[in-house]
């Protein structure tokens, strides 16, 4: 985000969950609109906004990312953000990126966070308790259902760079994009790291290292996706 969004300018966030990104990019003099489904996400992204006397660097809305056209009247932005795998849950990217490209200005920057299909990590862990039917959930590349803490379920699809790519296009071009957790775990293995911290440290400074590098990058939990929108 620090390298692609600047200060002054407007970035929309869709999936904003608790507001830890908008907070981030309004303490660096970004002005946000973001955006989540989920009304009680929003309250308690308002409240950590409030407490860090940001509040009116940000507007949030409730509003799930599918109906993200309802702000045509506030185009242009100068940027988009989706973090935390929320397009996972989107059942039609093609229609989202669509949008966004109405939404974006030519030369806007996307940043996107989204599961791998190769999670190494995860395809390990269960391997190894003889789960075969979660260790290949995402590389099978079918729509799971997810049960949230919350009791709500919520359909989650693995899509590939291809399919990303494919389906950001004509609007956008992919510039590039990294791993995120290849070595570092999970985070449903949190307890696993706080046990291991020295090999936790060990994890994070191999990521840091190689997450660029072509078929390791792709082994990551998630995988981070810059796109510029063209025309």
């Amino acid at each position: 985000m620090a390298r692609h969004f600047r200060p002054g300018q407007r970035i929309l966030e869709i999936n904003c969950g608790t507001g830890a990104d908008a907070l981030h990019l309004a303490q660096r003099g970004a002005r946000v609109v973001a955006c989540d489904i989920s009304a009680k996400m929003i309250r308690a992204a308002r409240h950590r906004l409030a407490g860090e006397g940001l509040a009116s660097s940000v507007e949030f809305r409730v509003l799930p990312t599918e109906s993200i056209c309802v702000l045509n009247e506030e185009r242009p932005f100068d940027g988009a953000l989706s973090n935390f795998a929320g397009l996972n849950c989107a059942a039609d990217v093609s229609a989202v990126a669509s949008d966004l490209s109405r939404l974006l200005k030519p030369g806007a920057k996307l940043v996107v966070c989204v599961f791998g299909r190769w999670c190494l990590g995860e395809i390990l862990w269960y391997l190894r308790r003889g789960n075969w039917h979660k260790a290949l959930r995402r590389v099978r590349g079918k729509t799971r259902r997810a049960c949230l803490s919350s009791g709500a379920a919520v359909e989650v699809r693995y899509p590939s760079i291809r399919d990303l790519k494919r389906a950001f296009a004509p609007h956008f071009l992919l510039e590039e994009w990294q791993g995120v957790g290849i070595a570092v775990p999970p985070s449903y293995l949190e307890p696993w790291a706080a046990r291991h911290p020295r090999a936790f440290r060990a994890a994070a400074r191999f990521d840091s290292r190689f997450s660029h590098l072509p078929l390791v990058k792709a082994l990551a939990d998630h995988v981070l996706l810059t796109f510029e929108r063209t025309g």
